[in-house]
């Protein structure tokens, strides 16, 4: 992993690191040849010209930057997590209702080539 990256997990506050974990592997686990590097300060993960953008913030954590076609549902399922054209957050008290399956095709589709 790029070293800009691992001091970012590492620096994560610890109510947010599980979550940022969790998500952290479902993107890869969706899309493993994603390369993650530092971009605006944050992990991006990118395959080919798509990127995808994971950030911890006290509320949980963000995800950014895919085309609004290209969510997989994701947004059309759970417009309350949708804050701005496309941005994603998801709240711990949120988190746990939405299935690892749902993040996993929002990873997929968002990173898709």
């Amino acid at each position: 992993m790029d070293e800009a990256v691992r001091r970012y997990i590492d620096g994560i506050d610890q109510q947010n690191r599980a979550l940022f974990d969790r998500v952290h592997q479902l993107i890869m686990d969706a899309q493993p040849e994603a390369t993650v590097t530092i971009s605006y300060q944050i992990p991006t993960y990118r395959v080919g010209k798509r990127k995808l953008y994971l950030a911890a913030w006290k509320h949980g954590v963000s995800l950014y930057g895919w085309g609004t076609d290209r969510d997989g549902g994701f947004c059309e399922r759970h417009p309350d997590l949708l804050s701005g054209r496309a941005t994603l957050r998801l709240r711990h008290d949120a988190a746990g209702a939405i299935p690892d399956a749902e993040l996993r095709d929002l990873a997929r589709a968002a990173l898709a080539p």
